[in-house]
């Protein structure tokens, strides 16, 4: 199978450089420092068990700057964070032909949240994840497969990714059918050793996952606290209980069922210790907030099932001024020891 990742950070360059090893022709589509450190010294895996793999460039394994490089692919992996799919369009193109499909391996709601979603707002577009609706005229609803990545991962070099902890990559089309290339792309994914199940409702798969995301990303970008942190101080504890019990009320008016207890979901967020959460990381390296796909987007929701969201809004609207902040004065923001 001809993939392409798309995002050749710490979740695509995971992904790719196992798939690359498993057999699949693999195109990684990145820029400067990382193009020429895959192409020199192929992409390296540092994994939890302390173990080293690398995936060579060869006939597997290709990196390249320009997309139409890559060539039309059978599928292609967005491992981009959400705000960053605008700047991809119209290149993208490239990789598309009659048969490709797009997987959206994107943390948040996505714009094609009501695609083939039977009910009064099939079809309708998100203002806050797409506005004007350039990414759904760019890449057509058809041609997507969700996912939900669970692992979490670092690119701590050039080419260089340590995992951290996990390998699960659900997937799922929009309209829950069990299709041909769903299952396909889920039998690559496991032979390359990734859990890759195949869901019939991949929006409550999403839900899940956002429901910890909505909460202890902007928490966390505020208070510049880790998981562990956040839910071992009662106060903080409370306020990602009261985000998440909002979030749970829209998701069940817009006919989402949830699997497990709010509580669950803050004792697996617990679990897994000291870790920083993405919009964290982004704070302190002074990048572009994740906030409209993993916060805006709950808000937006809200209004249109008409379940108020005011610890959400709050949290959004302060986390959206440090985005903000940031982006003026071009800093960053990270706590140092005196």
């Amino acid at each position: 199978m001809k993939i392409c990742v798309v995002g050749a950070g710490a979740i695509g360059g995971y992904l790719g450089a196992k798939l690359a090893l498993s057999g699949e022709e693999v195109s990684f589509i990145a820029r400067n420092r990382n193009l020429d450190a895959i192409n020199t010294n192929g992409f390296k895996l540092l994994l939890e068990n302390g173990r080293e793999e690398v995936a060579p460039v060869g006939r597997h394994l290709r990196a390249v700057q320009r997309y139409e490089d890559a060539g039309v692919q059978d599928a292609v992996l967005l491992t981009v964070k959400a705000h960053q799919v605008r700047d991809l369009l119209p290149d993208l193109r490239a990789l598309f032909g009659p048969h490709t499909t797009v997987v959206t391996m994107i943390n948040g709601i996505p714009w094609w949240y009501f695609h083939k979603l039977a009910g009064p707002n099939e079809g309708r577009g998100l203002a806050s994840v797409d506005p004007g609706g350039v990414i759904a005229a760019h890449i057509e609803p058809e041609r997507v497969i969700g996912s939900v990545v669970y692992p979490a991962a670092e690119l701590v070099a050039p080419g260089v990714v340590k995992l951290i902890e996990g390998n699960r990559f659900t997937l799922g089309e929009p309209d829950g059918s069990r299709s041909e290339r769903a299952e396909a792309l889920s039998q690559a994914l496991m032979k390359a050793g990734f859990k890759a199940p195949v869901a019939r409702d991949i929006r409550s798969e999403l839900w899940i996952k956002l429901w910890g995301n909505l909460s202890f990303n902007p928490i966390s970008a505020l208070t510049h606290a880790t998981l562990q942190d956040i839910c071992r101080f009662p106060p903080t504890r409370a306020l990602a209980g009261r985000m998440m019990a909002e979030a749970q009320a829209v998701a069940e008016a817009l006919g989402v069922r949830f699997k497990i207890s709010l509580e669950q979901r803050i004792a697996g967020a617990e679990a897994v210790g000291a870790h920083k959460t993405s919009m964290l990381q982004d704070v302190e390296h002074g990048r572009a907030l994740e906030l409209q796909a993993l916060v805006g987007s709950v808000v937006e929701l809200g209004q249109i099932a008409g379940v108020p969201t005011p610890t959400i809004e709050a949290m959004h609207a302060a986390t959206a001024l440090l985005g903000q902040t940031l982006a003026a004065q071009r800093g960053r923001l990270a706590v140092q020891p005196l």
